[in-house]
């Protein structure tokens, strides 16, 4: 089976025992409750779908990132991960020494954040670099310059659970459970298709034959965190998937979500869909057309990317 991004799947769960211990040292701890956005790259981070990270990114990593899509390492990684924080908070927290307790919308602590770093990053230079434009009509750029709060806080994550999901559970696979479903079934090769929209017939056939071209298995990838504003809400969508399995041979098909917050990143995007779905067991990846663009800027009229610019990078 292909190795994970970095060599090594990462998993940042700590022990029931370790775990109970964070729990109750908590108490003495800030508490920072996690958007939504954080909490899906929060439980990437923790189950290895970001692998190789440990964390949410420090300075050096981002920087690595933002300008040459590399951390500081050298490994390949084109989106950065960043914990975004009020000044407010960032003021409380001192490197080096600081722990976070980082909790959900209803306040479970879902893991530890070991602060090693907190800096003010220029989040237009950021929005420049990473998604080619400052325009606000670009979700992933509008949400670095004014919607993500203006300090970020970088270190090492431990953690005490996942997210609790109630809906779809059976089709919400980690890393190491994908991977091992996938030696279950005799999968030597899966494609992966990712897509944030519903499947229709043209879809069906270009999924088939791609699959067919490498001789592999389909995995239909659906992101279910996140998309674009405006999108088929990802219940529909997902019931939408379940009934087009059996437009596939069978035992040729497998679906399962992704908790993954998109950004819109076009080209850069891609690599980092790619590189998720690597860790995930995957050996092949289907880059569509205008992968994840977001469309047009209404006030150049132009496209934020062309519709091969992601095939151009790879």
């Amino acid at each position: 089976m292909i190795a994970p991004h970095g060599g090594e799947l990462v998993d940042l769960l700590a022990s029931k025992e370790k775990a109970a211990e964070l729990k109750a040292h908590s108490r003495e701890w800030p508490s920072w409750d996690l958007t939504a956005r954080q909490v899906c790259d929060l439980e990437l981070l923790m189950s290895g779908g970001f692998s190789p990270l440990n964390g949410f990114m420090t300075k050096a990593d981002y920087e690595g990132v933002c300008h040459n899509m590399r951390l500081a390492s050298g490994v390949l990684w084109p989106i950065p991960i960043t914990l975004d924080v009020t000044e407010e908070f960032a003021k409380k927290l001192t490197a080096g020494s600081s722990k976070v307790a980082l909790r959900d919308a209803e306040g479970v602590m879902l893991a530890v954040l070991h602060v090693e770093e907190v800096w003010q990053p220029d989040r237009a230079a950021e929005a420049k670099a990473v998604f080619g434009t400052t325009s606000k009509a670009h979700p992933g750029a509008n949400y670095a310059m004014n919607i993500g709060n203006p300090w970020y806080v970088g270190g090492r994550v431990e953690g005490l659970q996942l997210p609790s999901h109630y809906d779809f559970r059976t089709l919400r696979l980690t890393p190491a459970e994908l991977r091992a479903e996938f030696a279950r079934m005799g999968w030597r090769r899966a494609v992966a298709f990712q897509t944030r929209n519903p499947m229709h017939r043209a879809h069906v056939e270009l999924t088939f034959r791609a699959a067919k071209q490498v001789e592999a298995n389909l995995l239909i990838n659906p992101s279910v965190g996140m998309t674009k504003p405006g999108d088929v809400d990802y219940f529909t969508r997902v019931r939408c998937y379940q009934l087009l399995l059996s437009k596939f041979p069978q035992g040729t098909v497998k679906l399962a979500l992704l908790p993954l917050a998109m950004r819109m990143g076009g080209p850069r995007e891609a690599i980092w869909h790619a590189l998720i779905r690597k860790n995930h067991g995957c050996t092949h990846f289907i880059v569509g057309r205008d992968h994840a663009g977001p469309g047009s800027d209404p006030e150049t009229k132009k496209p934020f990317y062309g519709p091969y610019e992601a095939q151009e990078l790879f």
